[in-house]
Formats: structure tokens, C-alpha cells, sequence
């Protein structure tokens, strides 16, 4: 019974899919792919999640637009190129930024309808074992029933103990894709890749930011040497960092903000923008009810097959452990439902890429050096400078390296890592490299073409022997 009365029939699928993100999506198009009566299930009107809605997409064009902008108003003069009168539309840009939002999303509705996936809009919350209801606006719509159900709901912004949210004035990743102004001064709570690449959208556009971060460093989990290098070039172009700040509290008054510091001055700004991290989201699906048994910190937890420990019901992307990516979720998404229904599915964690989309860009696949002195694994080492890449000083953009680390008895490359210009298209080659087991030999022996950016990595890998031609 609904609850308003009427009665309401249970609707049945062979699998169900909860959170219609990069995991979801993906994961119901493999089913229907495979032959499955697929239902999905996502509270929004549009499909596409948080990383296409309010996340990766949106934060790409305005990282896009912002750099644009800054190379007209700084940079294009030497070409010989001479401008004057330049000047920021940022209602545009936003626009133009939206416009980009709602055609991928509409992709999105045609690729579920031409896979005939049947599509339900609301909250879905567990009643019993693979059955859901889907309620809208607190009115229960419809019940439905599954074989299997995937949780894929995604993650939301982490918020930190004393910062109060406000819309008008503190606020998370969300907002900050839509401020109105640009703020004259922009602290940024947090010095991970979400803070550092909103940050650098504002400061391009005018603001002055400020990084408050409560590690000694920035960007935690990127290769430290890299990590350097970024600040370094973040500092040059006018960022600020505020290191080892343990954040106490955000007090407002007088339209302004004051960040308070356990070990440092208090800060002043105009707009505060919470960037922490993200925590998996898994409210109101009622997993209490069913039994689903989630870790201390609030994933799902699942064995090597996505499976809860309940019968029917798996999970993946962001709500089960590991880097909360995207292109992690729709390797998972696919390998889930491709167990699922033929027995055999995989995803190689140890070669799932990630990107940091500043100026220089930042990409990175398997093993820090951190990770391999704290392991005691012996490697080699192999780094190439952009600056010494031809390609590189021709487009202007000959800041940073690559970086490629190998076992020291098998030549096996253990992990690639690249600042500099379009790292995250030049760590596609690195990822097939480690997916297919390859040496740094095999890297090198490898023709490139001349001149392009990717001869870099070539080089990078002929130094691990210390036998780079243009070094």
C-alpha cells in the first residue's frame, strides 16, 4: 500500500541499479548490453551523478574557460599576438559551462532509452532483501523487485567539525561552481585536488586564494616529488598556501569570514570553500533495514565480486573502499554486472589512472616513490624535464616532468607519474604500459612521433638506464 492508500503492484527486473552516476549508467547499459531486463533508479531529474551534474564536467569547462581567459589577458603576447580591452563575462562563461552539463546529460537519457533500460525517478530504499521502494516528494511511487541490485550511489562533500555550511558565504564544491562574483579573496579549506582545482578556477578569474591545508604538504597521495613541484608552480602563479593549519572554526560577521587556526592567525576572507574530501553517500537507502553491513567510516562492505553480505545485493564506485574516481566506479560498474552474469569480470587496481587538472596538469598511475622506500621495493628511476621536449617549448607550456619508476631486477614499470602539459592524456600510454605488464624497454622501444608531447615518456623511460638522447 502507498501511503495514501492505494494499492500499488511490485514491479519486477531482473537487475535493479540504485544512483544513475558514472558506475550506475555504465553498469546498467553493460546489463542491458548482456540481455537483462534493467531498471535504474536516481533521485534527480537528470541523469550523470554528482561528477557529471556538479563535478568533474562542470569544474572541467570552468578550468577550461578560466585558463582561456588568463592566457588572452597574460600570456598570448608572446606569440606576437597583441590584445587589449580583455575582459571576464562570467555570466557566460556559466552558461556556457551548464549548456555543456545538459547536452551530456541528455546523452546520458538517450543511451538508457536506446538500451531500452527502464528508468524510475526518486529515493530508493530497501524493504527487505532485493526489494525497494521508490519514493518522491515523501510519497511512496513505486515498489520494485530484483534478482540483483547494485548500490551506486556515489559520494557527497566531507564537511570538518567547527564550519558551519552557508550557502551565501562557506560553502562546498557545489556552490563554488556557481558564485555570482568573484571573490576578492577566496580561502580554500583543504589542499587536495578538489580545493587545488577550484582554487586555481578563481584566481585565474581574479580572486586572491588562499590554501589552508592541515598536512605539511598539499595534494595527499600524489607522489610527494610531484606534490613539491605543484606548489611550487601553484606559489609562482599567485596561490597561497597556509600549511600544517589545523582549521577550528569560520566565523562570520560583517560579510566577511575569519578562519580560525589552532596553531596560526586567524584568516580573513570573503567566501570559504570546504574542500575536504568526500565521504560515501548511502542516507535513507535503508540499508539498516536489510542488514548491509558498512565499515567504521561508512562504506559498504563488499568481497572481491562487489558482493554485500547480502544475497543479491552489491555495490560499487564511491559507497565501497578505494580512490573515489569516476573511471573507477565504470570499470567496477562493468565488472560487477560482467560477474554477475557470466562468472568472470576484473579490474586491475593497480592500474586505475588519476589526474589533477591545474596548470601544469598532474597524472599519476600505480606506485609512488613514497610508497616504494616505505615498502622497501627496489626500483629505478627514470625522469625526463618538458622543458627539454620540443613539442613542449613550441606550444609554450615546458613546466614539469615525467617521471617513471621500475623495478630494479625485471624492469617492470611500477608506477608513471607526470606534471607538466596534457599529463592526463599522456598517462593513458602508461596505464596500457603497466596493464599489459611492460618494462621501461618496451616504453622506449617504442616509436613516438616527433614532435609531440609523449616523447617525453620515452624519454623518461630511456633514463631509467641513464640513456635519454635529449637530456
Amino acid at each position: 500500500m502507498t501511503e495514501n492508500g492505494s494499492d500499488m503492484s511490485t514491479k519486477k527486473h531482473q537487475m535493479i541499479v540504485i544512483g544513475a552516476g558514472p558506475g550506475g549508467y555504465v553498469a546498467a547499459i553493460r546489463a542491458a548490453q548482456l540481455g537483462l531486463d534493467v531498471a535504474i533508479v536516481d533521485k534527480n531529474k537528470v541523469m550523470g551523478g554528482t561528477c557529471l551534474r556538479v563535478g568533474c564536467i562542470p569544474s572541467k569547462a570552468l578550468l577550461e574557460s578560466s585558463e582561456k581567459y588568463e592566457e588572452i589577458k597574460k600570456q598570448i603576447g608572446v606569440h606576437g599576438i597583441n590584445v587589449k580591452g580583455v575582459s571576464l563575462d562570467l555570466g557566460k562563461m556559466l552558461k556556457r559551462k551548464d549548456k555543456i552539463v545538459q547536452g551530456l546529460t541528455k546523452g546520458i537519457e538517450a543511451l538508457l532509452k536506446k538500451n531500452k533500460i527502464t528508468r524510475y525517478e526518486g529515493n530508493a530504499k530497501f524493504t527487505k532483501d532485493r526489494t525497494v521502494i521508490v519514493e518522491s516528494g515523501g510519497v511512496q511511487v513505486e515498489e520494485l523487485e530484483a534478482d540483483n541490485i547494485i548500490i551506486a550511489t556515489g559520494s557527497r562533500s566531507a564537511t570538518i567539525a567547527g564550519v558551519e555550511l552557508d550557502s551565501e558565504r562557506v560553502d562546498t564544491s557545489t556552490e563554488a561552481l556557481n558564485y555570482k562574483e568573484v571573490p576578492k579573496h577566496l580561502a580554500v579549506i583543504g589542499g587536495g585536488y578538489i580545493g587545488i582545482e577550484l582554487g586555481s578556477v578563481w584566481r585565474r578569474l581574479g580572486a586572491e586564494v588562499t590554501i589552508v591545508e592541515y598536512l605539511d604538504r598539499i595534494l595527499p597521495g600524489i607522489d610527494s616529488e610531484v606534490a613539491k613541484e605543484a606548489h611550487k608552480l601553484l606559489e609562482k602563479q599567485g596561490m597561497k598556501f597556509e600549511l600544517r593549519s589545523r582549521v577550528q572554526g569560520a566565523n562570520i560577521e560583517n560579510n566577511k569570514i575569519t578562519i580560525e587556526r589552532r596553531n596560526g592567525d586567524p584568516i580573513e576572507a570573503d567566501r570559504v570553500l570546504v574542500a575536504v574530501g568526500r565521504a560515501p553517500f548511502t542516507a535513507n537507502l535503508g540499508l539498516e533495514d536489510v542488514g548491509v553491513k558498512r565499515d567504521d567510516r561508512g562504506w559498504i562492505i563488499v568481497d572481491d565480486d562487489y558482493k554485500t553480505n547480502i544475497e543479491g545485493v552489491y555495490a560499487i564506485g564511491d559507497v565501497i573502499p578505494g580512490p573515489m574516481l569516476a573511471h573507477k566506479a565504470e570499470e567496477e560498474g562493468m565488472a560487477c554486472v560482467e560477474k554477475i552474469v557470466t562468472g568472470f569480470g576484473h579490474v586491475n587496481y593497480k592500474a586505475i589512472p588519476a589526474v589533477v587538472y591545474t596548470h601544469p596538469e598532474i597524472a599519476a598511475v600505480g606506485k609512488t616513490e613514497d610508497e616504494l622506500k616505505d615498502e622497501a621495493v627496489e626500483y629505478r628511476k627514470g625522469k625526463f624535464p618538458f622543458i627539454a621536449n620540443g613539442r613542449a617549448k613550441a606550444i609554450e607550456y615546458a613546466e614539469g616532468f615525467v617521471k617513471i619508476l621500475t623495478h630494479a631486477k625485471t624492469d617492470r614499470v611500477l608506477g608513471v607519474h607526470i606534471i607538466g602539459p596534457h599529463a592526463g592524456d599522456l598517462i593513458a600510454e602508461c596505464t596500457a604500459a603497466m596493464e599489459f605488464g611492460a618494462s621501461a624497454e618496451d616504453i622506449a622501444r617504442t616509436c613516438h612521433a616527433h614532435p609531440t608531447l609523449s616523447e617525453a615518456v620515452k624519454e623518461a623511460a630511456l633514463a631509467v638506464e641513464d640513456r635519454a638522447i635529449h637530456m
